[in-house]
């Protein structure tokens, strides 16, 4: 099925109109002269400047560091956030360092100590000369 643009264009631009009556007098309260094009115009632009509205509220209020995912952290908390990361990894390195010590002193009380060569070494003495 082939639509027109012609009269794609036409249905759009048509008119019609809204008519708000009272049921019980049949009364008109309020009437509307209205056309397609107009009807998505105005939805558009509602739904644009709630969006907007939507995104400046989050943005320029304190409102942002409320949602989680943002990005956006209190400044307090953000400090606090830094001295625990140091706080942690530096706890990291002493338990890997007492993790170290140990394995270390298992290995001797188990006997599995490589065995040095403590011997000295004879070595030629280099003279010097005081000319």
């Amino acid at each position: 099925m082939k639509l027109d643009t012609n009269t794609t264009l036409k249905r759009l631009r048509n008119s019609y109109r809204l008519v708000v009556m009272n049921e019980d007098t049949y009364e008109e309260v309020v009437k509307f002269k209205l056309s397609r094009i107009s009807v998505y115009i105005t939805l558009c632009t509602i739904f644009v400047l709630l969006v907007g509205l939507t995104v400046a509220l989050i943005v320029f209020t304190p409102l942002k560091y409320y949602l989680p995912g943002v990005g956006y952290g209190d400044v307090k908390q953000v400090k606090e956030y830094k001295a625990l990361k140091i706080r942690t990894d530096s706890l990291e390195q002493v338990v890997l360092h007492n993790q170290q010590q140990m394995d270390d002193i298992r290995k001797v009380l188990q006997g599995k100590v490589p065995k040095l060569d403590t011997t000295r070494l004879d070595l030629p003495k280099v003279e010097n000369s005081d000319d």
